[in-house]
């Protein structure tokens, strides 16, 4: 075009304005040519920015059958999109990895915007383990766990600290570690949660048990020399009351104190004996056992007390295939104190009635229920009744739900207790 137009423009300057005319065709075609290239040029580079716009790099200029000014645009184009192409690809990958290993860990994980607290994310497993489907907002907590909800928005970031969550009627501890992160302006808050009561019962159990082989071991130590030697004192004094002045009966009440230190010397060696039970449950016979065979033998074992006392019993279990892996003897043994304990607890109801029931939670797990109508219990004794050595009974030993804890965890399982004072009482096993 350039040398056209010059060519064109020399001839009028000479004169020859017939050659010029001649040109003029030429030119123009020329003129209209570039200006459509250049018109094409702006259409395929405003389809090339519309692709990158809606992240289409799928899109393929086609090179082969373009006009040959128009081929290294394309190509160039083919080549941007395609390394688009490769970047996004990876990008989804790494989010998939990401996706994945976040749903296979046992940790909830929760991700807001700081400023309105609308969630962004939350894995499946805070779902579970807080049974909620849907979080849109981190306020709306509030309403599902009040308690939770102050401790998740009160941690500051670097923060960690136990706190308590509430599901399902049930409290577990959880270790809550929160840090925060900023992208696209945008503050975002991220909180995890580690369900640590079942580490915390472990270490709980394990120094009692050491508490209470240190205690048997120190009592029965200095109580059986003292049994002892109050037995010998006693065969002594019967030996010699032939020769003792028994007037004012001074004798007989020494002979007393001796029978009492004696009574009393040997129940503190049974107590210590049977605290040490605690300790020697260590392995288990594991075997599949069906549930209502196990609530059969129950009710065969507990039926004469029950209609002695004119309590009833009912027993609920939907599945009657439902199965649990459990050493027998020792669930029996658990189920037993429970029902022992519900039967005292409605002795004072005009319909006592207590519910045997066994079902499958919504996270797979086998449960079975020991619920009562009876008296309850406060806060204060509900958080006391796995502690060794507490019973609410006058004539407890307080080793009954301790035992029933252990043997649950040597299960892999848990147990805990739902209370309200003058309404009842449930015990929850969970396999």
């Amino acid at each position: 075009m350039f040398v056209v137009l010059a060519a064109e423009s020399f001839l009028i300057v000479k004169g020859q304005y017939l050659v010029a005319a001649l040109l003029s065709p030429l030119a123009i075609y020329i003129v209209v040519e570039f200006v459509k290239f250049n018109k094409e040029a702006h259409e395929e580079l405003r389809d090339f920015v519309e692709s990158i716009h809606y992240r289409d790099f799928s899109r393929n200029f086609d090179v082969k059958h373009a006009p040959t000014e128009m081929k290294p645009l394309r190509r160039s184009f083919n080549e941007i999109n395609e390394t688009f192409k490769v970047i996004s690809k990876e990008k989804e990958t790494q989010y998939q990895y990401l996706q994945k290993i976040l749903e296979l860990v046992d940790t909830g994980i929760l991700s807001y915007k700081d400023e309105d607290g609308e969630v962004v994310w939350m894995n499946e497993t805070l779902k579970k383990m807080l049974n909620l489907p849907y979080l849109k907002t981190i306020h709306s907590l509030s309403k599902r766990d009040e308690d939770l909800y102050t401790q998740v928005v009160s941690l500051k970031p670097g923060d960690n600290k136990i706190g308590t969550a509430h599901s399902e009627k049930k409290s577990f501890k959880v270790l809550l570690s929160a840090t925060a992160f900023q992208t696209g302006g945008e503050k975002y808050k991220l909180i995890a949660f580690q369900n640590v009561d079942e580490a915390l019962d472990e270490t709980e159990s394990k120094a009692w048990q050491k508490l209470l082989s240190v205690m048997t071991h120190e009592i029965m130590n200095s109580i059986a020399p003292i049994s002892s030697l109050a037995d010998t004192l006693k065969n002594r004094l019967e030996e010699s009351m032939s020769l003792l002045n028994n007037e004012e009966g001074s004798v007989d009440d020494l002979k007393l104190g001796i029978e009492t230190i004696k009574r009393r010397s040997e129940g503190l060696l049974k107590f210590a004996e049977t605290y040490r039970n605690l300790n020697k449950i260590t392995t288990l016979n594991l075997k599949k056992v069906y549930v209502r065979d196990l609530f059969e033998n129950l009710y065969t074992l507990m039926e004469p007390t029950l209609e002695r006392k004119n309590i009833e019993l009912d027993i609920i279990l939907k599945d009657t295939a439902l199965q649990l892996e459990a050493d027998t003897s020792l669930v029996e043994q658990v189920l037993i104190n429970l029902l022992i304990n519900a039967i005292d607890a409605v002795r004072d109801k005009e319909e006592g009635r207590i519910v045997l029931s066994g079902y499958v939670s919504s996270d797979k797990k086998t449960i079975i229920k020991v619920s009562d109508n009876g008296s309850g219990m406060s806060p204060e004794v509900l958080d006391k009744i796995f502690v060794p050595f507490f019973s609410t009974k006058k004539s407890g030993s307080g080793i009954g739900l301790s035992l029933c804890k252990q043997i649950m965890m040597l299960h892999h399982g848990n147990i805990h207790a739902q209370s309200i004072e003058s309404q009842g009482t449930s015990f929850i096993l969970q396999f």
